[in-house]
């Protein structure tokens, strides 16, 4: 149940992650405050930041899907 719950919630943040990412025509990250992001734009802190918590958030999905996996197969 447990696994479920955190297979539900790190989908959803990945989703929202994703799309905070800017791309190369902007993204949604330009649409939540683009006067602050022109500011930050030659900063990369922000940038590493949402990286890192995308990629941990993506870690977390994994194991809770092979989790999930492991728990149908021998539970």
């Amino acid at each position: 149940m447990f696994l479920d719950i955190l297979l539900v919630i790190t989908s959803l943040l990945l989703v929202l992650l994703v799309l905070l990412h800017r791309a190369k025509g902007g993204g949604l990250s330009s649409l939540f405050g683009g006067g602050v992001q022109s500011s930050l734009s030659g900063s990369t802190v922000v940038e590493k930041n949402l990286d890192r918590i995308t990629i941990f958030t993506g870690l977390v999905w994994v194991i809770a899907i092979l989790g999930i996996g492991l728990e149908i197969k021998f539970g």
